[in-house]
């Protein structure tokens, strides 16, 4: 354990939510929900404002609506919270290069590692310091936790929710977590509160005092040693740059059941697509492809197939997909398709082959073959047309931009038509709201702005300083 608070632990405040409101003048202040909007949907994160109804991250989306009727529901806008979350974890790589993200939304840094604070006070200043950057960078709010370890530094964190700062002073942390009950512990979810709940222990102190036998007995050998050496809050867990993901999936939950076979063959092709897509997006590739399914009677069935090599082709993918979906029986229903690759790698099958052709230019070389020799062509296979394009979905809360009127975002749509308001991040009042058929061809899709005037090239500066840490694939926020 080092002897002064220089590990940081940053959450950014309802982190979708607030982009949320942020980007929408008209939503400021009020209740808004942002998480799958079909029957099926569960919540993605609240703005503080919802949170006041009872509303909360990994709910039901049919709860949440019971709660709040009259909340905004909006569609998750991942490429704008990825965008905001470069920026972010730019500003965190510029005060250290120990980074450690957690999710879009969050991540440890190591300040001693970057020489930015060697003790209470001048970590106190880099909190302070960081969020007023973050505020002035991306138009939003950050809590920061500061702590001689990591338990600590994210527990002080919460505490300085919304838009604070906590500072644990080493020597301080047994007399802090005593007398909190046992779930703010990190690992002591619903079930484990309960069961150490039977035994009478309800506080941190009572677990140090019953001892490490006794949490061994009740958990188990490595939980029980654990949350007894939390207790005691040890924790030595350095902060870790890279964390590497070990697999890259996409899947959808159905509002209605699917029966269709020839339905389910071309969301698997989707969610394939979609898979590559963010396989290349983390320049990665990988040779194990897996296929989820969740049937009618929420049975779940994975299947998987090893390619001879990585690989960040859509086709093999598609095609691996579709072969290991014959394996499965689809007749009564299905309610989830997912696709994921997993295996990472940095390079390609591709790469493996072109280094295999230059070793066998160099042997044909050696043995006198004339350079650039004729190679017999493989034979052409048919290729499978591509599907027809889908008809345009106007998702609500998403960006869209009319030749006339401008920018503006969907506020819903049905029955044939799409209600826009057309208002931009910079306004100073909520924008007017129009509506139009939804094959109207002024209207189009369009890409998020930046919250902040002059966001992309503050974005520039944030990295230019540092690179930014790596991204871990997580779309969920807290």
């Amino acid at each position: 354990m080092r002897t002064a608070p220089t590990i940081l632990h940053l959450d950014m405040d309802a982190f979708y939510a607030s982009a949320e409101q942020a980007a929408k003048p008209s939503l400021r202040g009020k209740a808004v929900v942002v998480g799958g909007l079909g029957p099926r949907g569960v919540v993605a994160t609240a703005s503080y404002e919802a949170r006041k109804f009872g509303v909360h991250s990994a709910m039901p989306m049919g709860q949440a609506r019971r709660l709040a009727p009259h909340a905004a529901y909006l569609v998750p806008r991942f490429r704008l919270y990825r965008s905001i979350s470069e920026q972010v974890m730019g500003l965190l790589g510029a005060l250290s290069p120990l980074v450690e993200p957690l999710s879009l939304d969050e991540a440890f840094v190591d300040l001693e590692a970057g020489e930015a604070a060697w003790d209470a006070d001048s970590a106190e200043a880099v909190g302070y310091r960081l969020r007023a950057d973050i505020r002035r960078v991306t138009g939003l709010t950050g809590s920061v936790g500061l702590a001689a370890s990591k338990m600590l530094a994210k527990i002080a964190s919460e505490e300085a929710k919304p838009d604070g700062l906590v500072l644990i002073r080493p020597g301080t942390e047994r007399e802090l977590l005593g007398p909190q009950s046992v779930r703010i512990l990190p690992g002591v979810g619903p079930a484990t509160g309960d069961h150490l709940r039977r035994a009478g222990i309800l506080t941190v102190q009572e677990i140090a005092e019953a001892g490490e036998d006794e949490m061994v007995r009740l958990l188990g050998k490595a939980h029980g040693s654990h949350l007894y050496e939390m207790a005691l809050a040890r924790d030595e867990r350095p902060v870790v740059a890279e964390r590497d993901s070990k697999s890259v999936s996409v899947e959808d939950t159905y509002d209605v059941d699917i029966h269709d076979r020839v339905r389910v063959r071309m969301e698997v092709r989707r969610l394939a697509d979609r898979c590559v897509e963010r396989l290349r997006a983390a320049e990665r590739s990988g040779r194990t492809v897996v296929l989820k399914v969740r049937r009618y009677d929420f049975s779940t069935l994975t299947r998987s197939e090893t390619l001879r090599g990585p690989t960040d082709d859509p086709g093999v993918v598609r095609e691996a997909a579709a072969r290991l979906l014959e394996s499965v029986d689809t007749t009564g229903g299905v309610r989830l398709l997912g696709v994921g690759v997993s295996g990472l790698a940095d390079f390609t099958q591709e790469d493996l082959f072109a280094q295999f052709a230059a070793a066998e230019e160099e042997a044909a070389a050696a043995a006198g073959e004339p350079e650039g020799a004729e190679v017999p062509a493989e034979p052409v296979q048919a290729v499978e047309p591509e599907p027809e394009p889908a008809e345009r979905r106007w998702l609500a809360g998403h960006d869209v931009r009319h030749t006339e009127f401008g920018p503006g975002w969907v506020q819903g749509s049905g029955l044939g038509r799409v209600t826009v308001r057309f208002e931009t991040p910079y306004a100073a009042v909520p924008g007017r709201v129009r509506t139009f058929r939804v094959d109207d061809p002024e209207l189009v899709p369009a890409e998020p702005l930046p919250l902040v005037e002059g966001g992309e090239r503050e974005r520039a500066q944030a990295g230019s300083s540092s690179a930014p840490a790596t991204l871990p694939n997580v779309t969920s926020d807290d």
